[in-house]
């Protein structure tokens, strides 16, 4: 049986397993790993943003900082320098807006500008979910293995077989608790096992084929599959020729109830979550009249 998953709604867009969000993702340095999302200039970042409209984006992740401990490090002042721009123009548009931070000052320099707070460092700073939920925003609880921000995983071990999944599920549900303990309420809360982060290859794999589980949780769920490590060491390729890999991974967690997925390549990743969510049958096809 199918899992039903439960709703986000941001900025009154509700988004569900009729319509699964494309979350387009903008990074605003010079050292991201996959050098086509890499945006040094903040008029070519918003160029981007609009023909992510164009192929069907819902959501924009705007990020300033490169998330592994690669280069340089950037100060709270210089994350602000680098997204508040992008983030002013963006309100123009018609789509909705993420802040990639797991600072607080970075969240509040951004106020009223932003739908959704991405803290893919699990609550590193214990005040970021706060200013989500004071500024009307979503936030994103996700899972690090305790690690702190900028931190590559070495050694992880979780135990055997599937113990990571109990691992990620306790931790994500800590984390709701404690957002819901802050006044957000469940469909402003999107929880992610956070593929790579704090996680070996086989962790990341084996967390994909249990997406249903974390859905259970009842929280909608985030999955950030695009062009990671985990799908380059699975089939041994490059970032920029794990397109298929990751379509692959989003297909299997959009099956399984998964309702955001931060992508780079926004048009294939709409069309792999229509065609999905029309095969579970929670989205009509646009016309059928084949056989008429």
């Amino acid at each position: 049986m199918l899992t039903t998953p439960a709703p986000l709604v941001l900025g009154g867009r509700r988004f569900d397993a009729s319509r699964p969000a494309v979350m387009g993702i903008i990074n605003r340095n010079s050292d991201s790993f996959y050098s086509p999302a890499r945006y040094a200039d903040a008029t070519a970042a918003v160029e981007r943003a609009r023909q992510m409209i164009d192929e069907g984006v819902d959501i924009i992740d705007i990020g300033g900082v490169r998330a592994g401990q690669e280069g340089d490090w950037v100060t709270g002042t210089e994350e602000i320098q680098r997204v508040l721009p992008v983030l002013e123009a963006l309100r123009e548009l018609p789509v909705l807006t993420s802040l990639d931070t797991w600072r607080t000052e970075v969240a509040q320099a951004c106020n009223g500008l932003v739908d959704l707070i991405n803290d893919t460092w699990a609550g590193a700073d214990a005040d970021l979910v706060h200013v989500a939920a004071e500024t009307g925003a979503g936030y994103v609880i996700s899972h690090t293995g305790g690690l702190p921000p900028r931190t590559d995983p070495t050694n992880i071990d979780y135990g055997p077989g599937d113990a990571v999944v109990e691992h990620v599920l306790s931790g994500l549900q800590d984390g709701a608790r404690r957002a819901e303990d802050a006044g957000l309420p469940r469909e402003r809360i999107l929880i992610d096992p956070t593929l790579d982060f704090g996680k070996t290859t086989l962790n990341s794999l084996t967390l994909v084929a249990n997406t249903h589980r974390i859905v259970e949780l009842g929280y909608p769920v985030l999955q950030a599959i695009s062009r990671k490590d985990f799908v380059g060491e699975t089939l041994d390729l490059p970032a920029d020729e794990r397109l298929e890999g990751t379509l692959a991974a989003t297909a299997i967690s959009a099956w399984q109830g998964a309702t955001v997925f931060r992508a780079h390549d926004v048009r294939a990743t709409r069309r792999v979550l229509d065609m999905v969510a029309s095969i579970r049958g929670d989205r009509p096809p646009v016309r059928s009249d084949r056989g008429r």
